[in-house]
């Protein structure tokens, strides 16, 4: 899609989150919504609007590419099945960027959609945009971290795939076991596969240095 056409979609989107900050009631669910990606830079045209959305939930209950209790309503409501949308669920208690969600920018909260941020989008004044990158070190304890916890959540969904209990909470809305399985072993394979590629980087200088 076209970089204007993406922007668009922003603005829908935080529209949309808007309205979803309503359920329930008490206490939002959805709590701030991130871009990060080919818009913050600026690319046109842009293969998908990736962005990721924070929830009132334990980090612990929303491991990499899961798709926790809760969110089936969220991504339907939200209309980010549709197409055109790249999607994940982070924890409002930890830190939304990861190895995959580089330097994102919040474009709306449970306070409203940030007009600043949608503004400098939609004129392509990426230098306004906040920006607070993480350093190496900080990059590798959270991949570390989310590695940790991919691997505990595959281990439970290998130990408890063919328990009754375990597969009927996993099934329903369009969803079943496989999905879930499924998503443990793409989220443990992901974060290990971006530890393996840091480490063979770090270890190239060391390398040539030998030769």
């Amino acid at each position: 899609m076209r970089y204007r056409r993406a922007v668009e979609k922003l603005r829908e989107l935080a529209d949309a989150c808007e309205q979803a900050k309503r359920l329930p009631a008490d206490e939002p669910f959805l709590r701030a919504a991130y871009v990060f990606g080919d818009v913050l830079a600026g690319a046109d045209p842009v293969e998908s609007v990736q962005v990721a959305f924070a929830l009132d939930l334990p980090a612990e209950e929303v491991p990499w590419c899961s798709q926790p209790p809760g969110t089936a309503w969220l991504a339907d409501r939200l209309r980010v099945d549709k197409g055109g949308f790249a999607y994940c669920w982070r924890s409002r208690h930890e830190p939304v960027w990861n190895h995959v969600i580089r330097a994102p920018v919040r474009f709306w909260s449970v306070d409203g959609p940030d007009e600043a941020v949608l503004d400098a989008l939609r004129e392509r004044r990426f230098g306004d945009l906040p920006g607070n990158p993480a350093s190496v070190a900080e990059l590798r304890r959270r991949t570390e971290t989310e590695l940790d916890r991919a691997l505990a959540r595959l281990r439970v969904a290998h130990q408890k795939y063919w328990d009754r209990d375990w597969r009927r909470e996993h099934r329903g809305l369009g969803r079943y076991p496989e999905n879930s399985l499924w998503e443990a072993v793409d989220g443990y394979l992901d974060l290990l596969n971006a530890v393996h590629s840091r480490d063979a980087a770090a270890a190239e200088p060391e390398e040539r240095d030998r030769r």
